[in-house]
């Protein structure tokens, strides 16, 4: 594959041959073709003129819900809040909404979604535990076995609460069949338990048994007095996990004083903590109690940065009673990172493209020889108008191989 015309995020404009995968070479081009691509050399690969688009790393999603996704219609959240929407999912589930084949359905619908807006990899939590068992789960995995080619994808079972002490049993065993089915993560909801600890404990004792990592929903409340976070990276520490788990949401460190965001972001860092904020759904969900002076709902990003964690945003839940709009389009998160969190737009970018990746293990997409050549084109001048404008003409490259393209046209008739 030759990817001729590449202008970069540096403002070079580049020729780029791929091998196996990876890049072979990165060339400039300056008056016209680069003296590496000749005539006779292109006509003998697979050409790709990107007329002087942006070529950008590929984006990722660190933290989804594919089988909750694409139900805002058929289960409204009628108060608009966390609890509005854990109560009207936990209805309709009960209900017997859904089915198996409309969550593969819908978990296809939504990896279009994804791979169309530039993601060749996602990482989703899938519900798991009494009452539906690994069901979730089963229909991720075969919803997703078409698309293993085109991008790099992980389940999270996101276990149900309680998953430490009485009535743990059945989510217990929900646990060990999801492992047994090959889920990539263990994951849970430990602020939400009657024992913050045991739970913290019951996940990572199951993550270390199975050799998994760890991704957790961690403080998703503006209660200042809910502080779950500093008790998973002293957990993480005493058990040697360092480097395994990752921690999402967390936006009770961001009602914290300075001080205490500092201490417990030194504490994350320590633990060799990723963290995951999600400005879409949290936004939407928190701060209703607070009419006034109402608070972002977004985790401590400065204190976390300033102390070296790595941190990898997403967009959480999309047009389900979490959160009624969503465009599946990592721009939209990051450009509420710039927005919401005071992020630059470069960094933002380096929030939803390779933080992700190397929150999940990926090699980070660089312009060099020997990098992965996952990209994503898209017709802007920059990063910053990429996300500014969240064009939908985009070329989306996996492993060096065009895997998905959309183009709008627009017209305006004076």
């Amino acid at each position: 594959m030759l990817i001729t015309n590449a202008r970069l995020a540096d403002g070079r404009t580049v020729d780029l041959r791929i091998a196996d995968g990876v890049i072979a070479s990165v060339a400039p081009v300056h008056d016209g073709p680069s003296t590496d691509v000749t005539a006779e050399s292109a006509a003998e690969e697979d050409t790709i003129d990107l007329g002087g688009w942006l070529l950008l790393p590929a984006m990722a999603e660190p933290h989804a819900h594919l089988d909750k996704a694409l139900t805002a219609e058929a289960v409204p959240n009628p108060t608009g809040d966390l609890r509005g929407a854990i109560d009207a999912w936990i209805s309709a589930a009960e209900a017997g909404m859904f089915t198996h084949d409309d969550m593969v359905r819908r978990i296809r619908s939504a990896l279009d979604k994804l791979l169309l807006s530039g993601v060749t990899a996602v990482r989703s939590h899938i519900n798991c535990g009494s009452g539906s068992g690994i069901r979730h789960l089963l229909a991720a995995q075969e919803a997703s076995a078409p698309y293993r080619d085109l991008m790099h994808i992980e389940f999270v079972a996101l276990t149900h609460s309680p998953i430490s002490g009485h009535g743990s049993e059945a989510n217990q065993a929900a646990l060990r069949d999801a492992i047994d089915r090959g889920v990539d993560l263990v994951g849970g909801c430990p602020h939400l338990e009657p024992d913050g600890p045991g739970a913290i404990a019951a996940s990572l004792a199951a993550a270390e048994a199975s050799g998994l990592r760890t991704d957790l929903h961690v403080d998703e409340t503006l209660d200042p007095t809910m502080l779950t976070l500093r008790d998973l990276a002293q957990a993480v520490i005493d058990r040697g996990l360092e480097g395994t788990v990752a921690a999402s949401h967390c936006v009770s460190l961001g009602m914290q004083p300075l001080d205490v965001q500092a201490a417990v972001a030194a504490e994350v860092a320590a633990a060799g903590m990723a963290i995951v904020p999600l400005p879409q759904t949290n936004l939407f969900l928190q701060g209703r109690d607070h009419p006034v002076a109402t608070p972002r709902g977004l985790t401590a990003i400065g204190a976390l940065r300033s102390a070296g964690v790595l941190i990898a945003a997403g967009g959480d839940n999309v047009q389900d009673p979490f959160n009624l709009v969503g465009r599946s389009d990592p721009l939209e998160t990051a450009a509420l990172l710039v927005m919401a969190g005071h992020v630059l737009p470069d960094e933002a970018y380096d929030m939803v493209s390779n933080n992700v990746r190397r929150v999940m293990g990926l090699a980070p997409v660089r312009f060099e020889p020997g990098a992965p050549a996952d990209f994503v084109a898209i017709d802007a001048v920059s990063i910053r108008e990429a996300i500014a404008d969240a064009t939908a003409d985009r070329k989306v490259f996996r492993a060096g191989t065009l895997v998905a393209e959309s183009a709008v046209a627009r017209t305006v008739h004076r």
